[in-house]
């Protein structure tokens, strides 16, 4: 086992051999480390906290420490990060509160980049990225392969949909559309549709086409939102993509940026 003798690792720890942990690093009780997984130096992992294989974790991260919420009085909540995740330098990610469900989730794939911040009960999908100093407080849902700009923030329970690319420096306080370009200094408003992204993950020009006409149907049509996702179902050939984007325009608790 790769392990730097200035490190300090609980008894209760679970670290496989394939680990290498640097100087200097903390890995607390309830810590479960997958296989094959680096921390640089400096790297603090609290538990309880279940971690899959072939993460990276550089210095000075601080993962699966107390939530940050003043109703928080120790209670044994969790942590849960999958594979192939590179964490990088300065980035917190909190554990669950009891009223939140009791779990924060990282997905697998994810580039969570310097100084972010995954707050308490949030779930991060697979593929997401989260540039430097992206911030999101407890309750954050963040679907698949969603990127949130440098020094944005997302508001509490707000959700930010599958393929969204959100603008640096943008205060997100409702829900993100699925595919969106969202942006703003305060205010944010959705521009239109993620296409360069869309391209880059395989999407086929029909489908970004199908996407795009929905798009101009629910922001650039005189419709209300309630109108505009009638005339989208009324649509036989709408595609599943449309669905998605209706499903989550209809379950948003907190209203959608348009």
């Amino acid at each position: 086992m790769n392990i730097h003798p200035t490190a300090v690792i609980d008894p209760g720890a679970k670290v496989p051999a394939s680990c290498q942990v640097g100087p200097y690093c903390v890995i607390g009780a309830g810590v479960e480390l997958g296989e094959n997984c680096r921390l640089l130096p400096h790297v603090t992992i609290e538990g309880p906290a279940k971690i899959g294989a072939d993460n990276a974790f550089f210095p000075y991260c601080a993962i699966g420490t107390a939530p940050q919420d003043i109703t928080y009085k120790g209670e044994p909540t969790r942590l849960e990060i999958g594979h192939h995740n590179e964490i990088r330098e300065y980035v917190t990610i909190n554990r669950g509160t009891v009223k939140g469900g009791g779990v924060t989730r990282v997905g697998n794939h994810l580039l969570i980049m310097a100084y972010s911040h995954i707050g308490h009960d949030c779930v991060v999908g697979d593929h997401a990225m989260l540039v430097n100093q992206a911030t999101l407080a407890g309750h954050v849902t963040v679907e698949e392969w969603a990127v949130i700009g440098a020094m944005s923030a997302v508001h509490q329970f707000a959700r930010v949909g599958a393929h969204a690319y959100i603008g640096g420096g943008t205060i997100v306080t409702r829900d993100v559309l699925p595919f969106s370009l969202t942006s703003a200094e305060r205010e944010a408003n959705a521009y239109g549709v993620n296409k360069v992204g869309l391209e880059r993950r395989g999407f086929s020009s029909e489908r970004i086409a199908r996407i795009h006409h929905a798009y101009k149907i629910l922001l650039a049509s005189k419709l209300n939102t309630s109108q505009a996702l009638a005339k989208l179902k009324s649509e036989a050939d709408r595609g599943e993509d449309v669905d998605m984007l209706i499903r989550f325009i209809e379950t948003s608790e907190r209203g959608v940026i348009k």
